[in-house]
């Protein structure tokens, strides 16, 4: 009798055992360049579906991505405990949430398989809807310093942008990091909120430290200088039509009209490039050194 019982317990243990396997996937070889990367993730593989057995084996289909495709950098405009309770609303949310505090902590207020509602209305390199496929980081920061918030020229300069705190930058590079190595996040694809959404938005503003992440954390697209020279070539630039100058500012990933004139629209897309890349000669103005570093960005990223 006893034996019996003992065979009934391993019958159902097996049954049981048999719904569903976690499984780890993993690629042969891994970097650790936040510029794209493979890594081992966990996945789910159903086994079976009511009465029926589910081959997860026999056709394995290619034609697939991660849901993650942008990491996408604001600032709130506000201080922590607005910043909070903004953020827990129902209204906007992101996945991330770096306070202005000198601690070990980095809030993770989504989690990343779900999508948050940080980006609204968006385009980058032929996407919409970034909210979809990204995921948002916002850090607290005043962003456009109060007593410079009324003035009427739209294009602030770099010097109206409030500093970050060193340890914002160093948990922000380590959460774009993690994020970009996990998801294999391009590295045009590491974006400002102004990036995405021109015309309604300035964050994270001048004085996000881009080239220091490039540098320092192998973070992100930056150009370099050597081509930026090769392109400070004042007849060429003089040359090039506003037209050709939109066609390189869409073919980085802006979207951009293809009016033959810098309307009030396209100097939005130029002020958020200058704020990425040129955060130091930030005026909605298409010059030469902005120019140049455009098409030094193309030349390094062509695809």
């Amino acid at each position: 009798m006893k034996k019996i019982l003992a065979f009934i317990s391993l019958l159902f243990l097996m049954v049981a055992c048999s719904s569903t396997e976690k499984v780890v996937s993993s690629s042969s070889g891994s970097s650790s360049s936040s510029r794209g990367s493979s890594v081992s993730r966990n996945q789910t593989t159903v086994r079976n579906i009511g009465k029926f057995q589910v081959d997860s084996n026999s056709y394995v289909a290619t034609g697939k991505n991660e849901r993650i495709q942008f990491i996408v950098v604001h600032y709130t405009a506000t201080d922590n405990v607005g910043s909070i309770k903004e953020l827990t609303s129902s209204r906007v949310s992101s996945h991330f949430l770096v306070l202005d505090e000198d601690d070990n902590k980095i809030y993770n207020l989504v989690p990343l398989e779900q999508r948050a509602w940080h980006a609204g209305a968006s385009a980058f390199r032929g996407r919409t809807n970034i909210n979809d496929t990204s995921v948002g980081i916002e850090i607290v920061s005043d962003g456009i310093a109060r007593e410079y918030r009324p003035d009427p020229n739209p294009y602030h300069p770099y010097d109206h942008y409030v500093d970050y705190k060193p340890v914002q930058i160093e948990k922000t590079a380590q959460i774009i990091k993690y994020v970009a190595e996990k998801y294999n996040v391009p590295a045009r694809n590491i974006v400002a909120h102004s990036d995405i959404a021109p015309s309604r938005k300035k964050d994270p503003g001048a004085k996000f430290p881009w080239k220091e992440l490039y540098d320092k954390y192998n973070i992100g697209a930056w150009y370099d200088e050597s081509d930026k020279q090769t392109f400070m070539d004042e007849e060429k630039f003089k040359a090039t039509s506003i037209r050709e100058i939109k066609d390189e500012l869409r073919k980085y990933g802006y979207e951009i009209n293809r009016l033959d004139e810098w309307d009030k629209e396209s100097k939005d897309v130029v002020y958020a490039f200058q704020l990425h890349f040129n955060p130091k000669n930030a005026t909605g103005e298409m010059d030469l050194e902005t120019f140049a570093i455009l098409k030094a960005l193309n030349k390094k990223y062509p695809d």
